[in-house]
């Protein structure tokens, strides 16, 4: 029977208080600005302008069919997400959630996976400034004269490009939710509008009809449907971090109801536009065959139509949307890292649970993913295949986390949940349809775990390289695992903060 909140615990810190926790983050999100963190971490004026030509490339235009596909296996995971955020409103989600679906060590290890793929993914975000500000001004292209993120100097200079940018992002999460709430609204904001100006200037411009997603002769060779697995990675690489709403539940007004909904709209809204976008895109390219939609990507085709200052002011869009991607992506690691340590379940949990008294953030987390990302990018520097290793490796390790999740849920569904699990009435549920969809979400997930993990050479490896390089995925997730089991035996010793009574009120 599901239970129903009772007056006394209708405000949102009583709520938290039921799970055990006094509210110290500052609750000041609204509705957009919760839509706006799942939008801006999935970006997709940032990833889509980062992988079109690795899809293209790959794919040719049939390729456009993995962003459906793709769409429909996230959204899958997104409905039992929107649940989950309904009943346990809590920052950290993934690691909350999984942790009260199957017991502390598993839920330890969702979040361990969670946070290293969300540092991975802010320093994979972070080099998408190489593939637009040399564009817009060849000054920006400080290191060689190459600007192609797959060269050497390309991705030499997007290592200096990205780690100037994780140190503002890293200070704006410093000094607090508003800011990063306004600078992220502001820049969502500019994003859509700019989405919506791309897709305008494509169909104003098309040199073909819609029927050029049929044709995959500029495919890579070999059997069709092993490049159109490969093409996948762009769609798989996008449509990830709609959880963010989740992960900012404590800073959210109304997170039961509000969190659920931008889950759900976020994802929804960057299909539409981004399936849109790259639909004109292929309509409107000059060329099809000449190799520039693979080498440029959705730069090639808007400097084709726009070769003025619209162009330009278009591609600052794109920086915008690349700038609040990256910022969106730390907040939601360092809230991540910041519910785990204020269960005492990472090292120095201490100082990571501290939030700032003035700003109400917990400032070290943020610093420490800036730091982490940056000493990503300074490793990889000059390395040619920076770009397809740092985004296969992050979301391989971004959906295992996803499966940490999925997994006990589909095990609680079909063993019946407690009273005290129940959903309040009137919230998100997916009632009698939880099990097939969720079932469904699992079959997915593990999927695409197997297909971004593979140890393909012309992904890992295009212009040769060592056999860790090739194998950099499973490896990447084996010792991921293996550094995460030394610090589990460390800290997950430390007690389960148990719920507590909501204190009376008069």
């Amino acid at each position: 029977m599901a239970t129903t909140l009772t007056p006394s615990d209708t405000t949102d810190s009583a709520d938290l208080e039921r799970f055990g926790y006094q509210p110290v983050l500052h609750r000041k999100l609204g509705r957009y600005a919760s839509f706006a963190a799942g939008f801006s971490f999935v970006s997709i004026l940032t990833t889509i302008f980062q992988f079109f030509g690795l899809g293209y490339g790959f794919g040719g235009a049939a390729f456009f069919w993995t962003w459906p596909v793709v769409f429909a296996g996230q959204f899958l995971v997104a409905l039992n997400f929107a649940e989950l955020a309904a009943r346990y409103p809590i920052s950290g989600c993934i690691y909350q959630w999984s942790r009260r679906l199957a017991g502390e060590t598993v839920g330890w290890f969702a979040g361990w996976m969670m946070i290293i793929a969300q540092v991975v993914t802010a320093a994979a975000a972070a080099i998408a400034l190489q593939v637009v500000l040399p564009a817009i001004w060849s000054g920006f292209q400080i290191i060689g004269e190459d600007s192609a993120l797959t060269s050497p100097s390309g991705a030499a200079n997007a290592v200096l490009l990205g780690s100037g940018l994780l140190i503002l992002t890293t200070l704006v999460n410093v000094v607090g939710i508003d800011w990063m709430s306004r600078l992220n609204s502001i820049g969502v904001t500019i994003e859509i509008v700019g989405v919506l100006a791309i897709i305008g200037v494509f169909f104003a411009g098309v040199e073909r009809g819609p029927s050029v997603v049929l044709d995959n002769s500029a495919a890579a060779p070999g059997p069709y449907w092993a490049a159109f697995l490969v093409s996948g990675l762009m769609a798989a690489y996008v449509m990830v971090g709609f959880d963010s709403a989740g992960e900012l539940s404590e800073e959210t007004r109304n997170p039961r109801r509000v969190a659920p909904r931008t889950i759900l709209g976020a994802l929804a809204a960057s299909a539409l536009g981004g399936g849109l976008m790259m639909l004109g895109a292929l309509m409107a390219a000059p060329s099809l065959t000449d190799g520039k939609l693979a080498s440029e990507g959705l730069a090639y085709v808007i400097s084709a139509k726009l070769n003025s200052p619209a162009g330009t002011l278009l591609l600052g869009c794109v920086a915008i949307a690349v700038t609040v991607c990256t910022l969106a992506i730390q907040t939601a690691g360092s809230r991540l890292m910041f519910s785990m340590a204020r269960d005492g379940k990472l090292p120095f949990a201490q100082q990571l649970s501290t939030v700032h008294p003035r700003f109400g953030t917990p400032v070290l987390p943020a610093v420490v993913i800036g730091v982490l990302g940056i000493t990503l990018l300074v490793v990889n520097f000059g390395n040619a295949a920076i770009f397809s290793t740092l985004a296969s490796v992050c979301i391989v390790t971004l959906y295992v986390a996803y499966l940490l999740v999925t997994v006990p849920l589909l095990v609680r569904r079909v063993r019946g949940w407690s009273d005290d699990d129940q959903v309040p009435d009137g919230l998100f549920r997916l009632g009698r349809w939880g099990v097939p969809l969720n079932a469904l979400a699992v079959i997915w997930g593990v999927a695409m775990v197997v297909n971004l993990a593979w140890p393909r050479p012309e992904v890992y490896t295009p212009d040769g390289g060592s056999w860790w390089m090739l194998w950099s995925a499973p490896l990447f997730l084996l010792a991921t695992v293996a550094v995460g089991a030394l610090l589990q035996r460390l800290t997950l010793g430390a007690p389960a903060r148990e719920p507590v009574p909501a204190p009376a009120t008069a």
